[in-house]
């Protein structure tokens, strides 16, 4: 094609663009929002990390505090804090990963429900906690679990005549309490994913299956599973890609003096040593919340990797 024809074809393709964009401007108006909001929030803080490469001062600003380059990475990662830091944010990571199919076999099961009415009850029922704020939530976990008082101190003086250990003292027992409490918060709420792909799975492949002899365990195996695999995949690299980001809200009101060598993870100490602390070290959190994102990247490149590899699904 001559130069001329390629100029033409782009003016052709510019109009045609501009067209197309014309005859759908309320939805690109819809999307200017959530493109603002997205640059304003996401993008134009992004260049606040080049603090993490520098040492503050307040009174010089952000562009003419003095450079350090790695000081503050070096100073995060030979902190005696650092290998606890990083063992408890794992522990609580892996640990709440292992949990990723109860919602999955969740929707299974409740797709598998032929009572439509306790279905919805269902429903209702297990969606209805995850509205409920981090405080509250945090609330309810004292209340129940307190050793005195609580749900469990009363049962366990009940049925052995004693006093009840205080478990929500115990350094030990936060990681199981952190990740089943948010089981039961977020188990329904997660599982709405996967029930609206059940939902698109085809009647035509359960009534032949059914013609066949096929009991409904099979057809939960065979047709139902099947079928929501490819949302699975994707969530999963999500929830890979997160796995360092552990929520610091809930964290950090579970905290005390007493469980603190097992519930200090990176988020909570990032942001004492930026915001909590008596001499505030933006430097220092910033190179830390650096880190976690970087390892987070990192983690999501390999779990696209591996899910491309073996069920041929990914989000790029």
């Amino acid at each position: 094609m001559t130069p001329q024809g390629n100029e033409s074809a782009r003016i052709v393709h510019r109009k045609s663009l501009g067209a197309r964009i014309a005859a759908r401007w309320q939805l690109y108006l819809l999307l200017l929002l959530p493109l603002l909001w997205l640059i304003v929030f996401a993008y134009v803080p992004m260049g606040g990390l080049v603090l993490a490469f520098k040492k503050y001062n307040a009174g010089l600003g952000i562009w003419k505090s003095p450079w350090v380059g790695l000081d503050n990475f070096r100073k995060f990662f030979t902190s005696y804090r650092f290998p606890q830091i990083l063992r408890n944010t794992l522990t609580l990571s892996l640990y709440s990963l292992c949990t990723f199919p109860i919602p999955i076999i969740f929707a299974l099961l409740l797709n598998s429900m032929r009572a439509e009415r306790y279905k919805k009850v269902i429903q209702t029922v297990t969606y209805v906690p995850y509205f409920i704020s981090t405080v509250v939530m945090v609330g309810i976990i004292y209340q129940l679990l307190d050793y005195r008082n609580g749900m469990y101190g009363a049962l366990y003086t009940l049925f052995t005549g004693a006093t009840a250990p205080n478990i929500l003292a115990d350094g030990k027992m936060f990681k199981h309490i952190y990740v089943w409490s948010g089981v039961w918060q977020s188990t329904g709420y997660n599982s709405i994913i996967y029930i609206a792909a059940l939902a698109g799975a085809d009647q035509e492949l359960h009534d032949a299956a059914m013609i066949d002899g096929a009991n409904r365990f099979q057809r939960l195996l065979y047709i139902d599973f099947p079928s929501i695999l490819p949302t699975a995949s994707i969530m999963l690299i999500l929830r890979v890609g997160s796995i360092m980001s552990v929520g610091y809200e809930k964290t950090l009101l579970m905290q005390n003096d007493l469980n603190l060598a097992y519930s200090e993870i990176i988020s909570t100490y990032t942001y004492k040593v930026g915001l909590a602390s008596g001499i505030t070290d933006f430097s220092l959190s910033t190179a830390i919340g650096m880190f976690n994102s970087v390892i987070n990247f990192i983690l999501l490149i390999i779990a696209n990797f591996g899910s491309k590899k073996m069920s041929g699904e990914g989000i790029f």
